[in-house]
């Protein structure tokens, strides 16, 4: 006798999703101690939260793949929220790292665009939310760059002119946003801490971020029951009656 048939299948069980698009900060964000992996543990049995970074990556680029992660008419599709952090590779120095560079108002038209398709898939602004890249701490990534044998192909004060874009971005399209690259150096932090090699995240800057994250996460995602119910809830004699109701606690 086929599974299902033993236990009388109830409807399926739709488990909502957060996706988290982004480049290698995003795409590291699921490392040990990462803010994904932080956001996943928190979220655990309420919904699922994908990691959708691709290291390297600009605007450029997402907008182009953002229609291959999510179409129009599938709920599985249809997440409850969505990052979208991108500007770390943007914002690299179009004379040293013309690969990666994307000019300003491209950078700016390419995150309306992402706004926008997403709308047009029924994922609205609310549900949305943009981070800015972080600040860059210019010695620690000159070292890298040498290592690596180029010259230092990104600047902060670059860096915060993407960041301050973002922010714009979030204003005219009525998104929330984190607003990194400022939280970071606020009240003469020592932002380079929540650096691993200048650009990159360190642990202490995976905590920061996943702390200033999770408020903006959490208003879209309160509503979420645990997915079906407390084991010492389960009725004993006939678990099925417990196990194939609605999906809630």
């Amino acid at each position: 006798m086929a599974l299902c048939e033993a236990a009388g299948c109830g409807s399926s069980l739709l488990w909502p999703r957060v996706l988290l698009f982004g480049d290698s900060i995003t795409q590291f964000s699921f490392q040990q101690g990462g803010w994904g992996a932080s956001l996943a543990d928190k979220l655990v049995r309420r919904c699922d939260v994908l990691n959708r970074g691709f290291s390297g990556y600009n605007t450029r680029w997402a907008k182009i793949i953002l229609p291959r992660l999510i179409r129009k008419g599938n709920s599985l599709d249809n997440p409850v929220a969505v990052t979208i952090f991108f500007g770390a590779n943007d914002s690299a120095l179009k004379d040293e790292n013309p690969k990666q560079h994307i000019p300003l108002d491209e950078y700016v038209s390419n995150l309306k665009s992402m706004v926008q398709y997403l709308k047009s898939v029924d994922v609205p602004e609310n549900r949305v939310i943009l981070i800015t890249p972080p600040p860059l701490c210019e010695t620690a990534w000159e070292k890298e760059c040498l290592i690596q044998g180029c010259k230092l192909n990104r600047l902060n004060l670059v860096v915060g002119e993407y960041a301050s874009a973002c922010l714009r971005v979030a204003q005219d399209c009525g998104t929330d946003v984190l607003d990194l690259w400022t939280l970071m150096q606020k009240d003469s932090q020592d932002f380079p801490s929540y650096l691993s090699d200048g650009l990159h995240l360190s642990p202490k800057g995976n905590e920061f971020l996943f702390s200033h994250l999770w408020p903006l996460i959490e208003k879209k995602v309160s509503s979420l029951p645990l997915l079906l119910p407390y084991w010492r809830d389960v009725a004993e004699a006939k678990p099925e009656l417990s196990l194939l109701g609605d999906g809630d606690h």
